[in-house]
């Protein structure tokens, strides 16, 4: 991922230095194991230890010759720490390595995101909380449907994250093995208690059977749940966008005193961090369908998931740390407007109380069919005409023959729609 979207925390996690850095652990577990087992003699890890330094280009060096990552990693080891190296990688093959050690580098992603996702929650909690009795139209297909609350509208985008926040635990779990069974998988040539050990040392479990390689479908959970989450983010920026354009504009992204918006046209303001997080999500979804195609390798292994994984797995890692530290800070310092949301409420005189005029006349003798004639005439020529949709509905005679004047007026009451609002804050927010 280029530094533009990359924070240091989660890049430093993909640089060669940490690659190879857990690949040295992983080895030197590996061979602590193997002492404990008497099937090195004792003291070489700790030898390997103290000798043995991280060499980047050193080892990218002799990878040009030998066309083999993880055997030029050894033979820089073997390098600075002489005949005990040896012992290293005995009975091991590439996969034992390469495999573990992905798997961690994307644990650490995946608690790095699980951080990101809690800051999110905490700014989308306390703008719903503010906002849970700001009134605004609720629109379905893009159009004026009945009223609802800014604050219910982020409570979705809340509830959707605390589900995102579990499907990334699960897919943290599922991806958190260690396989060190050496050629195809049988421990032939390795005593499963290496694995165990290793496993243990590097705080993951241990994968019950490999091919040689640790299963794809793994990675594909996780990977499917980052396009998942990168959906969600998305969801929530075009809300942004639609809400932010100049006949709406109910809510609107922060503008620096110094920012500018338009090389050509002074005025603007765009929503450029909503719309930067729209593309984010589409690189982040990339991910997801190379991730399944991974998942069928030839019998016990290929190397053809490598290219795809060594692509992936910091791409998608990155950007969605970037995504989401983004978007929390774009709903923490978002402008939202009230008076907007009203006035836009109003713009259609009301129209929006047909529903529950509709169910008042079914329960006072109208047949549905019949009611919804009605009331859809006089609100089409409301909206037409420019006209009060109340004003229409007490001059129809068909209505007030069996609906009073009064009664009418009761029903264009906007505490009809907000009466459940506290029900449904407290289940979303139980045990929060």
């Amino acid at each position: 991922m280029i530094d533009r979207y990359s924070r240091k925390e989660i890049k430093s996690i993909w640089e060669d230095k940490n690659k190879y850095a857990i690949w040295l652990k992983i080895e030197l577990a590996a061979a602590e194991a193997m002492e404990k087992l008497k099937i090195i003699p004792k003291g070489v890890s700790k030898k390997v230890k103290s000798k043995a330094k991280i060499n980047v280009n050193r080892i990218l060096e002799i990878e040009e010759k030998v066309k083999h990552d993880v055997i030029a990693f050894l033979t820089s080891i073997n390098e600075q720490t002489g005949n005990d190296a040896r012992y290293l990688h005995k009975g091991m093959t590439s996969s034992d390595v390469l495999d573990t050690c992905f798997n961690l580098q994307l644990k650490q992603s995946g608690e790095i995101l699980l951080k990101d996702i809690n800051e999110l929650l905490i700014s989308i909690k306390r703008k719903a909380i503010k906002h849970k009795y700001s009134l605004c139209i609720g629109r379905s297909h893009g159009i004026h449907a009945e009223p609802t609350t800014f604050g219910l509208k982020m409570l979705t985008f809340y509830q959707e994250f605390i589900r995102n926040k579990k499907r990334l635990e699960n897919s943290i779990k599922e991806i958190s093995t260690c396989a060190i069974s050496g050629a195809v998988g049988t421990f032939a040539n390795i005593d499963p208690k290496i694995e165990s050990y290793v496993a243990k040392k590097l705080k993951l479990n241990i994968e019950p059977i490999s091919t040689q390689v640790i299963p794809r479908d793994r990675h594909a959970q996780f990977f499917s749940t980052l396009g998942i989450i990168a959906s969600s983010i998305e969801r929530l920026a075009t809300e942004i966008r639609h809400l932010q354009r100049t006949e709406v504009l109910e809510v609107e992204e922060f503008f620096g005193k110094n920012q500018k918006g338009s090389s050509a046209m002074p005025h603007k303001k765009n929503p450029i961090l909503s719309e930067n997080l729209t593309g984010l999500a589409r690189l982040i979804r990339s991910s997801v369908i190379p991730s399944l195609e991974n998942v069928a390798l030839w019998h016990e292994r290929d190397i053809s998931h490598s290219a795809v994984e060594r692509n992936i797995g910091p791409d998608a890692t990155i950007a969605l740390d970037f995504a989401l530290v983004r978007l929390s800070n774009l709903v923490k310092n978002l402008n939202i407007y009230p008076k907007k949301m009203l006035k836009n409420l109003n713009l259609t005189n009301g129209i929006f109380f047909s529903q529950r005029i509709l169910l008042e006349m079914t329960n006072t003798g109208f047949t549905r069919d019949e009611a919804y004639r009605i009331v859809q005439r006089n609100a089409l020529n409301s909206w037409k005409e420019n006209t009060s949709f109340l004003e229409n509905i007490i001059s129809d005679k068909k209505i007030t023959s069996k609906i009073p004047v009064n009664k009418l007026k009761k029903l264009f009451n906007f505490s009809y729609h907000t009466k459940k609002i506290n029900i449904i804050f407290k289940r979303s927010l139980k045990n929060k």
